[in-house]
């Protein structure tokens, strides 16, 4: 028998001090090429703690076999959990109950229209069945506010791209 999977002791208020940003958790993925040397193609995704170890492959609508996990797949699984997660955590600080709440995440991959670069368009859909509209609705407000992928959608995120030594 598995031990019950504990809830994460985070707050709205206590996790945080300072001018600087503190991280709380930090992982490392990383990808290769794969058989046609293209990531997206043919690649393998591995965290550092082997926790997440998986092909990665073109979806058919992009002209691959769909036969694996996407980049879109993975981003709209983390950023719809992310967002449960933020929602749940305000729920609770409102001794409102989140076991119904479901988030259905759709990323659209496609073409920028002003440099013909890519971008990515996220929808968020909530599900919270027994809730006031308006409570619910007040709340995603808060949770877009916390959520770090929310955030980063909104806002951009500090990114460093570096060559190895």
């Amino acid at each position: 028998m598995t031990d019950p999977i504990q809830l994460p002791d985070l707050s709205t208020g206590k996790d945080f001090s300072g001018d600087a940003f503190l991280p709380l958790y930090t992982t490392t993925v990383t990808v290769d090429g794969g058989a046609v040397a293209h990531g997206r193609a043919s690649g393998r995704a591995r965290s550092s703690d082997g926790a997440l170890d998986l092909d990665l492959r073109m979806p058919a609508e992009l002209g691959g076999p769909g036969t694996g996990t996407n980049p879109e797949q993975l981003f709209a699984a983390g950023f719809a959990a992310c967002f449960h997660g933020a929602l749940s955590l305000l729920a609770r600080q409102e001794a409102l109950d989140p076991a119904a709440v479901s988030v259905l995440a759709t990323v659209a991959f496609g073409r920028d229209p002003e440099d013909g670069g890519y971008l990515l368009h996220v929808d968020l859909v909530v599900r919270w069945p027994g809730v006031p509209r308006e409570t619910a609705t007040r709340l995603m407000k808060r949770a877009d506010a916390l959520c770090p992928y929310a955030r980063m959608a909104w806002r951009g995120t500090p990114t460093t791209i570096t060559l190895a030594p």
